[in-house]
């Protein structure tokens, strides 16, 4: 009956500190699908540039969540110790090195753009379509990151409710403006972007005036604490930033893979891995609303209730992301309809749905292995994970599979890809867990 208790009691828990982050990158990945439908509706090269786009997106997404990882476990950290000036200090940096980051990144990627073209794979004739939508979406880029840094502090204080309240709205006008923008206003593909650095934009202006208001950051720094802080925050953002490469890296190397089919092809990915964050998002907002949890049972060495928050949340993934691929097997017609209306790459797209979404709950295990390791202090295993993941399971496979079978075996590929990188991620946390239990036993 205790441990019934407890479950129950964890699985309330859980559930209260997720449903907001659920509701909140629920509506990013749908106005990231709008975003998909409408410029669908202008043509084959303008899908494909978005396409090149996925792998430099996850790049920068890589770069500001690990920062938001150390920011949630080194200001918690603080703020449990009473350290409430450091806190204060810590959520300034992380504002300031972010800022710098993301704008060093995106400068890159801007006068990067015709080689990273070429190394993927990608026609010339594209390089003026991708021009067009790179500049204000790398603009878009820096202002979601500055806002995701905002969000940062606010979980890192446990405030779930604002970061999920804002996602809603920036999201909801996101896809109000994609229209406006692109065809009324006929700025076209960079329409898109443009949408989305007005909603981001008007998502700071809620979100900082608050952390603002409740002293969650200050840009007074005493004398000397600056060195030992950048170091604090360094030690995790390092591995937690490297872990969140692989993905990058991984589909770098996919696209790369897939533009020898073809720019349907790319387009058709492009749109497939739109649905995959579409379809991972319960994954998503527990990523997120986890961590603290669990550092809280790891700085008490209650490391039980971690075992059975984590078994929790695998069991209702497994379940849950069997429901969404069968969902997406049913409704494949449906769907391919909706997002395109070239034939070529809605029939690519089709045999996409058939197979890759059955991989999800493999992959959303792995996920959350990747942030369990993170907020029990393990940065180096998750990062282990994310390197095995990329390099001894799914590229692999997915070179393998087109080898056998084109691009249709590639897509077969990715789903067995995906479903040994979910084994092994969980093999590797129960391992790093039996050391901790040996280590601390209850």
């Amino acid at each position: 009956m205790t441990n019934l208790a407890t479950d129950t009691s964890l699985a309330k828990t859980l559930f209260h500190m997720t449903w907001p982050m659920l509701f909140g990158v629920l509506s990013l990945m749908s106005f990231q699908l709008a975003d998909s439908a409408f410029i669908g509706q202008l043509g084959v090269a303008p899908l494909a540039a978005v396409g090149f786009t996925v792998p430099m997106y996850q790049l920068i997404i890589g770069v500001q969540v690990g920062l938001g990882i150390a920011t949630t476990a080194v200001i918690s950290k603080a703020l449990g110790a009473e350290q409430t000036e450091h806190a204060k200090q810590l959520g300034g940096l992380v504002v300031i090195i972010g800022a710098v980051a993301i704008s060093i990144l995106c400068l890159i990627l801007w006068f990067s753009r015709a080689t990273i073209l070429e190394v993927l794979g990608g026609e010339p004739e594209l390089l003026a379509t991708l021009s067009l939508y790179w500049k204000p979406w790398l603009i878009s880029a820096w202002v979601g990151a500055m806002l995701y840094f905002g969000y940062s502090l606010c979980r890192a204080h446990g405030n779930t409710m604002l970061p999920g309240i804002t996602m809603v709205v920036t999201s909801l006008l996101n896809i109000a403006l994609d229209p406006l923008y692109i065809f009324v206003f006929d700025w076209g593909l960079a329409g898109a972007p443009y949408a989305t650095i007005t909603s981001f934009a008007i998502g700071a202006l809620i979100v900082y005036p608050k952390v603002i208001s409740h002293q969650w950051l200050a840009f007074k720094f005493q004398p000397g604490t600056i060195p030992s802080s950048i170091k604090q925050l360094a030690n995790i953002t390092g591995p937690a930033m490297l872990s969140q490469f692989m993905p990058s890296l991984s589909a770098m190397f996919a696209t790369a893979l897939v533009a020898a089919y073809g720019t349907a092809a790319v387009a058709a990915w492009g749109l497939g891995t739109r649905l995959e964050f579409f379809s991972i998002v319960i994954v998503l907002a527990l990523t997120m609303s986890m961590p603290p949890m669990i550092g809280r049972f790891w700085g008490a060495k209650d490391l039980e209730s971690i075992r059975q928050l984590v078994n929790i949340a695998i069991k209702f993934v497994l379940l849950w992301q069997l429901a969404i691929a069968i969902i997406w097997l049913l409704l494949s017609d449906n769907i391919t309809s909706l997002m395109t209306t070239d034939l070529s790459v809605a029939e690519v797209l089709q045999h996409y749905l058939l197979k890759v979404p059955f991989s999800y709950g493999a992959l959303g295990l792995c996920m959350i292995m990747v942030s369990v390791c993170n907020a029990m202090g393990l940065p180096m295993r998750a990062l282990l994970i994310s390197c095995l993941r990329l390099f001894l399971c799914y590229l692999p496979l997915l070179w393998i599979g087109s080898q056998i079978d084109a691009l249709d075996g590639l897509m077969s590929g990715a789903l067995v890809g995906n479903l040994a990188a979910g084994l092994m991620a969980w093999m590797l946390y129960q391992k790093g867990f039996k050391k901790a239990l040996e280590k601390h036993p209850s």
